[in-house]
């Protein structure tokens, strides 16, 4: 598995990571022993970083990874948290007080002294800009709560907003073969300014797995199922924002440029990978096949021929609708 540099934590991290959402409750049940079977086949198969939130299960995330790094005290697995959504969405929210109580429960969660790292989680837009923030993490950083901090945003105007922060170590993104704003400015500006990119949702809500059709039912309790329109969160972090009928055509054409012996899925995120600027590619994992495929995604070649395929469907399926959005 390959490894770069995650920004300025200096902490070489595999290009394929692992996103725990699903560990938590948001896309169907889990059960607790299904969730380390899918993060030991994530860490046998050569993936050393796994992301994660507080509100994921509303802490069911953070704690199943924490009973794994228990159980294996020999791993060095670099976990990146998020906070801040457990609240409501004003910036008023955004202190240094409540900061400490995000990070506490955190590590209790995870069962560490210190957090590798910690990013606000899509806070509203003026958090991006506002010195106090920034402030309030430096101090947990000199407290040794936290090793370093990033952001997780939805839109690029913030993504470029907190890389020009100087202690900004990572920015994490919605980037896929159906989202390609970031590669116009965002990867360009971080790689400049020495500032991790991690890639998330990159199968577009499993859009671009390929396995889904008209007829796909999803769960009460899933997100693909309730947030269609955006009734719970931003409507970008589901299918990432495509409408679901036309996304199934933009697959079939996807299928098409897929290489010989990779999957629809390994294919999406080998893509991604191949993006300069990128650091890790952050799929899911419902099972331990899944888990143990996506990681093997780091070793699809990606050709000009499909990198400009992926351009094409982009241009022609969501640029209007999508590019002016996030």
């Amino acid at each position: 598995m390959e490894q770069r540099i995650l920004g300025k934590t200096g902490r070489n991290v595999s290009v394929v990571g692992l996103g725990t959402w699903q560990l938590g409750a948001d896309w169907g049940h889990v059960d607790p022993a299904q969730a380390q079977a899918i993060l030991a086949a994530s860490a046998e198969a050569g993936v050393n970083f796994f992301d994660t939130a507080d509100v994921y299960g509303d802490g069911k995330s953070e704690q199943a990874i924490g009973k794994f790094l228990a159980d294996n005290p020999g791993l060095e697995i670099t976990v990146a948290t998020k906070m801040g959504r457990r609240v409501d969405q004003v910036p008023e929210n955004y202190t240094l007080a409540n900061f400490r109580q995000w990070v506490d429960r955190s590590r209790r969660n995870l069962g560490t002294d210190t957090l590798d790292l910690v990013q606000l989680h899509c806070p509203p837009t003026p958090v991006f800009s506002n010195n106090e923030v920034y402030d309030a993490l430096d101090t947990l950083v000199a407290e040794g709560a936290i090793r370093n901090y990033g952001v997780s945003v939805e839109r690029t105007d913030e993504a470029l907003e907190a890389i020009r922060r100087g202690n900004t170590a990572s920015v994490q993104i919605i980037l896929n073969a159906f989202r390609l704003k970031p590669l116009d400015e965002v990867l360009p500006a971080a790689k400049a300014a020495n500032v991790g990119v991690i890639a998330r949702v990159p199968l577009a809500s499993g859009l671009l797995s390929g396995k889904y059709s008209k007829d796909t039912e999803f769960a009460e309790n899933d997100h693909r199922n309730y947030n269609r329109n955006g009734d719970a969160f931003d409507v970008g972090e589901t299918f990432s924002g495509v409408d679901y009928e036309l996304g199934l055509k933009a697959v079939a054409e996807f299928e098409q440029l897929v290489p010989s012996g990779a999957t629809t899925a390994q294919a999406a995120i080998a893509w991604i990978a191949a993006q300069d600027g990128v650091t890790s590619v952050i799929p899911g994992a419902r099972t331990v096949e899944q888990a143990g495929a996506n990681a093997a995604a780091a070793s699809v070649a990606v050709t000009q021929e499909f990198d400009g395929g992926v351009r094409w469907i982009y241009d022609h399926y969501f640029r209007e609708s999508i590019h002016p959005r996030w």
